[in-house]
């Protein structure tokens, strides 16, 4: 595969840039981390309403852009940078969950809240053990009457403890199955988890004889949650490169203002090594997420080992740059009144959010080995 941004995307990238500099600086970021729910739902409503992100990967037909995971990825390596307080990933891996799994006329009912920004929509997968295999399901589905009820619990749900609409994954007589439950579902417990990312909101949600709708088939989820976990690890790679990113180029620009005996510290050698290692971690995953998100667009033979690829690549990129970052600014690199350390707790966040870089070279060569 050759692969380029088009001058289409890189103008959309450019527009989205200047946007999210004017709306989410820095000062708006540790606003929103100290509010209750993290985000705005009024900023998030202007989001959509102007650039309308959450449509981007929707079919034109369900009310969306009908665009690809690049484009996607454009939106998410942007929102990555400004470390955007917003349920974009959220929102947008329950989307892709929802066009995997289900139905034309599930999408048609679903699909088109999402796209308008007015439903905030979520994917629990893992549960207390932490881990994102299906062999890890245990929250199960029962018949009870008509309808289906839901009885567990489910953890590291992103935005959990707000969404309005939450895609689960559950373990019925049928199988492994998805299910789509309201936020305000009797029966259903939202707590919000004390993380070290407070930019990025977790919740523990739990589920006692909660109605669920089925999404898709009973008992077929299997296949479509295969694809959807690939299509997330695709998606946080993409968001992980922008955070590093613009690390790297804070750092830099620092060295070069900061004097040190004399002169700027970054003439010195082993400022030049880390910022030559910065450049090359960050370069190489780059060229990793945005091949994976191609990969999605084209159905490629190894989807699945790009895609894990690009996960495990943004994981160690964006962590050793916030390592090398807070290095770079000295003392005051690891204090709260400096901006590194929001990026460096964002990094480490995300950076076991899906699995972190060993389990999906784990899973990389388990792909290869077939």
């Amino acid at each position: 595969m050759k692969f380029g941004f088009s001058g289409e995307q890189e103008e959309f990238r450019t527009v989205l840039r200047r946007f999210l500099t004017d709306r989410s600086p820095t000062t708006e970021v540790r606003k929103l981390m100290e509010s209750p729910d993290g985000w705005d739902r009024a900023g998030w409503r202007a989001l959509n309403t102007e650039l309308g992100l959450t449509a981007v990967h929707v079919p034109e037909a369900h009310g969306g852009q009908g665009f690809g995971y690049s484009e996607l990825g454009i939106v998410l390596e942007e929102a990555g940078r400004a470390l955007l307080c917003a349920p974009l990933l959220a929102t947008a891996l329950a989307a892709s969950a929802i066009m995997n799994a289900g139905t034309e006329d599930e999408q048609a009912a679903l699909l088109p809240g999402i796209a308008a920004g007015d439903t905030v929509a979520t994917l629990a997968v893992a549960e207390d053990g932490g881990g994102w295999d299906a062999a890890d399901v245990s929250l199960t589905a029962t018949r009870s009457g008509d309808g289906w009820r839901l009885d567990g619990g489910k953890s590291y749900v992103l935005d959990g403890a707000t969404a309005d609409l939450i895609v689960v994954l559950a373990r019925g007589p049928q199988g492994l199955s998805f299910f789509t439950v309201a936020g305000n579902a009797p029966g259903l417990a939202r707590r919000a988890l004390k993380t070290i990312d407070t930019t990025r909101r977790l919740a523990r949600l739990t589920f006692a004889g909660v109605a669920a709708t089925p999404l898709g088939t009973p008992g077929s989820a299997a296949e479509p949650f295969a694809r959807t976990m690939l299509q997330a690890a695709a998606m946080l790679a993409n968001e992980m490169v922008g955070g590093a990113e613009r690390l790297r180029e804070d750092s830099l620009a620092y060295a070069k203002m900061r004097y040190q005996f004399g002169r700027p510290i970054a003439s010195f050698q082993s400022l030049k090594h880390k910022a030559a290692d910065m450049l090359v971690g960050v370069e190489l995953a780059k060229a990793a997420a945005y091949y994976a998100a191609a990969a999605l667009d084209e159905g490629d033979d190894d989807l699945a080992m790009v895609c894990h690829l690009a996960k495990a690549s943004a994981s160690e990129a964006y962590l050793q740059t916030a390592i090398h970052a807070v290095q770079i600014h000295g003392g005051i690199g690891f204090t709260w009144d400096n901006d590194t350390q929001l990026w460096f707790k964002r990094a480490k966040g995300s950076e076991v959010l899906f699995g972190d870089a060993h389990a999906h070279r784990d899973a990389m060569m388990r792909n290869w080995a077939a």
